[in-house]
């Protein structure tokens, strides 16, 4: 074991832990703030794709299978295709957090947010371990950790800065602490980084080789755990590879053949990860916007950061003020090659596969985190001997403040909704009691979309449509659009009104009805934005829809349940014109009405 293990001071690792852990919680001890005594037990999400995640886990928690589909219920049907979803295939992270949770009994709200402030502690330690072993010097190492995470968002140039500055929308909050993807594959990736680094260093074969193991299962877990982290990692390794017999450092062929090693150890996961792969379902593809194109992508900020690192190695080199063939000069340049190689993978492959996930949820965290390696080869380099001490508790400083800016900055835009979440837990318990007596396929209706995207975390009984339901395979495409057909006709909105909703920008229905790519050009590079006529097309469509709607010609969409906000004037009529509506059971702040076809209907369906 490295001498650097040994004398670490574990208690700085401790804090650094601590702090992260309490930023991890910000959301949540905002809405146990705003609600009070009145809190009903929700979580509070720091991204809105947390529901869909939160609906898998809570699915797994009930011991529902891996093929499984929260929002629809078709798990036999998945089952029996043997189609992978993008769930399926990244299982790992989630079953990590699904087991230890059913076996202490705790929900999959209440999972969420215990897993996200652990997982948070655990990055905090295992970055402050990494840096110690490289610096022996646990001061800069709980500045390292810090440092690395606080300013994630910022390296990638999302969150506050935007507020401040004027240029956008405060959003994300600290990507690395949304749950369970990418916070326990970016802990995975970061343990890999002390793994490798101990591999690299270790003189005992018999020490190499266990680390390799363990760096290899470290990516193991990436692989199946987040498709962007475990692909960063492998550029990451074939990075390394190339950069030991480039540079030639003394023990460059021992390096370079463990690195080697390392790449087949890593190559066995791929395998079982491919097989799965081939057999998604259809809708997978359809809904992650795989683009084919070969054009270079070298202006993201990420880059530019490490370009100037990169700049800034290259010049001391040329002055030879640094050894370019020291083994963490290296290290730091295989990093720094990182995030160029993953923007422009394209070039080689031809597929761009959202690349912004690259920026915010990994690629800025390996650019932070060569920030701390670069301050510390400088300082090594020309203040070698003196210490620094209070020069990294300032960084600390400035590293925890920036912190609470992304926190104060960044969780505001979702307080109103994870209020509105936690106030619909009560009907959710109702909901979830109704499916012990009556079964899980009653399907429920909830106008409301934030509550209905959220349903699945509360219930097991499927919803006619949510912003999140076309991610799961449960649905084609072209249903998916039909669900949300009679989501609208439900909602009384007409012909004018869709027309009205996409003129306007409202990018539930243009995600809806068209998909991701017509949204934003942040996740597809081939963005293409909505046309009038598309518009005018599509609202055409659905007026054709809903003229010729019956309930019997849907029979897989018939419903058992209405959920409305209680202080929603809500229209019925066309609820009215096909169900019966029961009166009213009062949950809170929502009305819970249950619904039977009217007989006329039902004799259709015969």
């Amino acid at each position: 074991m490295s001498e650097g293990f040994y004398d670490m001071k574990l208690r700085y690792g401790v804090i650094a832990g601590l702090v992260l852990m309490l930023f991890s919680m910000y959301p949540q001890l905002k809405l146990w703030y705003a609600q009070g005594a009145d809190w009903k037990g929700h979580y509070a999400y720091n991204d809105i794709d947390e529901v869909a995640y939160a609906a898998y886990l809570k699915a797994l928690i009930d011991g529902r299978s891996r093929l499984n589909d929260p929002y629809t219920g078709r798990d036999k049907t998945l089952q029996e295709k043997n189609e992978e979803s993008l769930f399926s295939i990244q299982f790992l992270a989630p079953y990590s957090i699904a087991i230890p949770a059913r076996l202490m009994g705790i929900s999959a709200g209440s999972a969420m947010w215990l897993s996200g402030a652990a997982l948070a502690f655990l990055i905090g330690l295992v970055l402050f371990v990494f840096f110690h072993l490289i610096t022996r010097d646990s001061i800069f190492a709980m500045m390292g950790a810090l440092l690395t995470v606080c300013t994630g968002a910022l390296a990638a140039g999302e969150g506050a800065i935007g507020e401040l500055l004027g240029f956008g929308f405060p959003y994300p909050y600290f990507p690395a602490f949304r749950r369970y993807v990418p916070i326990v594959a970016l802990f995975a990736f970061f343990a890999t980084l002390a793994m490798v680094w101990m591999m690299l260093t270790s003189e005992s074969i018999k020490k190499r080789a266990l680390f390799c193991i363990l760096a290899s299962i470290g990516f193991s877990v990436c692989i199946f755990s987040y498709f962007y982290i475990w692909t960063t990692t492998l550029a990451w390794f074939i990075s390394l590879a190339v950069i030991f017999p480039l540079f030639r450092p003394l023990t460059w062929k021992r390096d370079f053949w463990a690195v080697v090693a390392l790449l087949f150890a890593c190559s066995l996961p791929i395998i079982p990860y491919a097989i799965m792969l081939s057999r998604r379902s259809q809708t997978l593809d359809q809904v992650q916007l795989l683009v084919f194109t070969r054009e270079l992508d070298l202006l993201r900020i990420p880059e530019l950061i490490c370009f100037f690192m990169l700049g800034v190695i290259i010049l001391l080199a040329i002055a030879r003020c640094i050894n370019i063939r020291d083994r963490l000069v290296l290290f730091t340049l295989s990093l720094l090659l990182v995030p160029p190689i993953t923007f422009n993978q394209q070039l080689i492959t031809g597929r761009v596969l959202q690349p912004i996930h690259y920026q915010v949820f990994i690629g800025n965290y390996v650019t932070s985190l060569c920030m701390a390696l670069l301050l510390w080869i400088l300082v090594s380099t020309f203040r070698k001997g003196q210490n620094f001490k209070s020069v990294w508790i300032v960084l600390c400083i400035f590293s925890v403040s920036w912190g609470l800016i992304e926190c104060h900055y960044t969780v505001r835009p979702l307080d109103e909704a994870n209020v509105w979440r936690d106030e619909a837990v009560p009907v959710g318990k109702r909901l979830a009691e109704l499916a012990k007596a009556e079964g899980n396929d009653k399907i429920v209706f909830a106008p409301d979309l934030i509550q209905g995207d959220d349903m699945p975390t509360l219930t097991s009984q499927p919803v006619l449509w949510a912003r999140h339901q076309h991610i799961f395979p449960g649905v084609s495409w072209e249903e998916s659009k039909q669900r949300y057909y009679q989501h609208l006709y439900f909602s009384g909105i007409d012909r004018d009104g869709l027309i009205y909703l996409m003129e306007n920008g409202d990018f539930v229905s243009i995600i809806a009805l068209f998909g991701w790519g017509k949204h934003t050009d942040r996740l597809n590079p081939k963005y293409e934005p909505l046309t009038y006529g598309e518009i005018y097309q599509e609202a055409d469509r659905f007026d054709e829809y809903i003229k010729s709607f019956r309930p019997s010609s849907s029979p897989g969409t018939i419903l058992s349940y209405i959920v409305v906000p209680a202080d929603w004037d809500m229209d019925f009529s066309n609820i009215d014109r096909w169900y019966h509506r029961s009166e009213p059971e009062i949950h809170g702040k929502y009305l819970l009405y249950k619904l039977n076809l009217k007989e006329e209907i039902c004799t259709c369906r015969d």
